[in-house]
């Protein structure tokens, strides 16, 4: 363990000149903070050889997880939400997990119910979707506004 910290001292030392030359606290926190994920990531690949990890351990993705067949990287929950937006998708009121489910069927895309609760309400705020509770489970529905 001393090994790592001694090569992590060394390479702060060679970067600390150019951090240092930000005027700003906050832009010198960023880089050094970016500098470190970089390092636990790669450490965590070499280790692992498939899964980056952030700083706090959690596990980013896998080499294939957030890409599709096509090789591409899929859509995140904010562009699928606003193409949902321009069909007929919202017409009628739809759950957050009826939301996660199509999304998962049409899109293979497996978004947490979580992941996609701050959106929808976003969406609300902008008065581009309704947001109503449910009269059977005291949930919200959306609906085109």
């Amino acid at each position: 363990m001393s090994k790592h910290i001694e090569k992590l001292k060394k390479q702060l030392v060679e970067v600390a000149e150019v951090v240092n030359s930000f005027q700003s606290e906050a832009v010198q926190v960023r880089i050094i903070e970016r500098l470190l994920d970089v390092m636990l990531e790669s450490e965590k690949a070499d280790a692992d050889g498939s899964e980056i990890f952030s700083k706090k351990g959690r596990k980013i993705r896998s080499d294939d997880e957030n890409f599709g067949a096509s090789g591409r990287k899929k859509p995140g929950a904010t562009k699928i939400l606003n193409q949902l937006l321009s069909t007929d998708f919202f017409d009628i009121q739809r759950s957050i997990s009826s939301i996660a489910n199509y999304c998962k069927d049409q899109f293979d895309s497996d978004f947490k119910t979580s992941e996609l609760s701050g959106i929808l309400l976003k969406l609300a705020n902008e008065n581009k979707l309704r947001r109503e509770r449910s009269n059977e489970n005291n949930r919200f529905e959306y609906i085109k506004a």
